[in-house]
């Protein structure tokens, strides 16, 4: 009989992914596909719940055959996904969340910041629930999501049936059980882990009390690795697969690398991607003002974790480069990005500056401070913007690997200043686990090195977020006692970056202007034009 396997399954913001594991965390076999969005109008985007289901079986399937694995040997499977908010009818069918109406529009995606004045109208109430996401609530967590639905979509808010975050959508899809994630519902609709409870009272007074009428939202709240059940038949034939499938309870994206990098006491990790998250576990709570959490067994069994996160980052890099890529020699314009995939065309530009040799104060006279889809962390201010000072006239491809090379210190200078807040309050980081997208840039993490000047180390394996929903899989499926038994023996360690300790006092500098244009920016955005 063929050893037995197990598979992870990461929703993403663009695509769908499925890995193939074995029981010592070795990945067989992996697969991808792109996924819809929709972005209507600014700070709007939304998904399809049936496009991202239908390309799950695609990728599933696809990894399963570059495998050579029996469907039979699958034990076991998990899903992570992003923290984005799912619809659906009393049927079960899609509900829009659209203002365009369309029914298959049924997902608002994580990074939707609609909900801003929502978010600002609950923060104002000062509840009890707040100091559990770092005292301020974010447009992107579900609860200013919900609110808005209701406001401005009443049709959709007396049609729904059921509300979801995305990875309990995913479980709920490939069993047939409702049996919501503690980790999604502590860290995105302010569930209280701790005490294994809703505030009710928090959701009367926000005027969403009727959001657990007939089921919508349920008390049926467990951690995850637990095992939800196995797949229903409709979802072992879209993936290829055994009914006796075990399924485990779902995981958000960033803490399922959290989990496959190898996360513990007195490590920071970080999961670059889209955006970036940073994640810290502790035995105690640690109540860090604009730092998510702190989250009760969201990540680890028995521990607390703090979130700290940048919601732009691999998205800003893309931005600079589709923004600034225009370049000119002599008479000549031509964009850098123009038949290429982006990462190739990062790896040029990390190859022209490692060619001109530069030194770390290249980037001296120019600065940007990173906002420019908010501060997640630690400011807590969805309104604010980027900033660059230090731009001129020159279009050559100097320039725009300078403002490449500045963009990345500027998002590790923002990493600097999560961790520097989380070691006021008690932390004492000593390396940096990381994984995800921005990992497969050698200047971004030689940058977070230098910036932090703290190792970075990196996994073995470098589909860590993958990883960590096959480990839940391999738990659910009783392969392991616990998360952290299942980490010891399928996680391992790679690479390590060391900083370079003399760029220190540099970046410290640098890290304080960064601070400083963001103060600026505020004040003049609080000003007012006195007549």
């Amino acid at each position: 009989m063929q050893n037995p396997v197990v598979i992870g399954i990461d929703v993403g913001t663009g695509s769908v992914r499925a890995g193939v594991f074995t029981l010592d965390g070795t990945m067989l076999a992996a697969a991808s596909s792109p996924i819809l969005e929709f972005h209507p109008e600014p700070d709007f985007y939304e998904h399809s719940s049936e496009n991202i289901w239908a390309e799950t079986g695609r990728v599933v399937r696809a990894a399963i055959a570059e495998s050579k694995c029996s469907p039979d040997a699958v034990i076991g499977l998990s899903f992570d996904a992003t923290c984005s908010l799912v619809v659906l009818d009393r049927d079960g069918q899609p509900l829009s969340v659209s203002k365009t109406g369309r029914a298959e529009r049924n997902v608002i995606v994580w990074r939707d910041h609609r909900a801003i004045d929502q978010a600002n109208r609950i923060n104002a109430g000062g509840y009890d629930v707040l100091q559990y996401v770092g005292g301020v609530m974010s447009p992107e967590q579900e609860p200013p999501k919900l609110l808005w639905l209701k406001e401005n979509l009443p049709d959709t808010w007396q049609r729904a049936g059921k509300f979801f975050d995305l990875a309990d959508f995913m479980v709920y899809r490939a069993t047939g059980v409702d049996l919501r994630s503690l980790c999604t519902n502590v860290c995105k609709w302010t569930y209280l882990g701790h005490e294994s409870r809703w505030d009710y009272a928090f959701f009367d007074a926000i005027g969403l009390g009727d959001l657990f009428d007939r089921g919508k939202v349920t008390a049926d709240v467990a951690p995850i690795g637990e095992c939800a059940g196995t797949l229903c038949a409709e979802a072992a034939a879209l993936m290829g697969l055994s009914t006796n499938t075990a399924v485990g309870v779902g995981i958000i994206d960033a803490h399922a690398g959290g989990i496959g990098v190898g996360v513990d006491e007195p490590i920071l990790a970080l999961i670059g991607g889209t955006s970036s998250c940073h994640m810290a576990v502790s035995k105690t709570a640690r109540f860090i003002p604009g730092v998510w959490g702190p989250y009760f067994g969201a990540m680890l069994p028995g521990m607390w974790l703090n979130e700290g996160g940048q919601s732009a980052t691999g998205a800003l890099l893309d931005y600079t480069i589709a923004r600034f890529g225009t370049v000119r020699e002599e008479d000549h314009y031509w964009h850098v990005f123009t038949g290429k995939e982006i990462n190739a065309v990062y790896a040029e530009l990390n190859a022209y500056i490692a060619q001109k040799g530069v030194r770390a104060d290249w980037t001296e006279r120019l600065h940007i401070s990173p906002d420019h889809h908010g501060n997640r962390s630690p400011n807590a201010d969805p309104q604010a913007c980027g900033v660059m000072d230090g731009l001129t006239l020159d279009m050559s491809y100097d320039t725009l690997a300078r403002i490449y090379h500045a963009t990345i210190q500027s998002v590790a200078y923002g990493t600097r200043h999560i961790l520097d807040e989380m070691e006021k309050q008690g932390y004492a980081i000593a390396q940096i686990n990381a994984c995800g997208g921005g990992t497969k840039n050698a200047l971004w993490i030689q940058e977070h090195a230098d910036a932090t000047q703290r190792p970075i180390h990196l996994p073995k394996e470098p589909e860590a977020v993958l990883l960590g929903a096959a480990i839940l899989g391999a738990v659910a499926a009783g392969k392991f006692a616990s998360i952290q038994e299942a980490m010891r023996t399928m996680c391992r360690a790679g690479e390590v970056v060391e900083p370079n300790r003399e760029t220190a006092d540099y970046h410290a500098w640098k890290c304080e202007q960064q601070l400083a244009m963001y103060d600026q920016h505020v004040a003049r955005r609080e000003s007012k034009l006195q007549i």
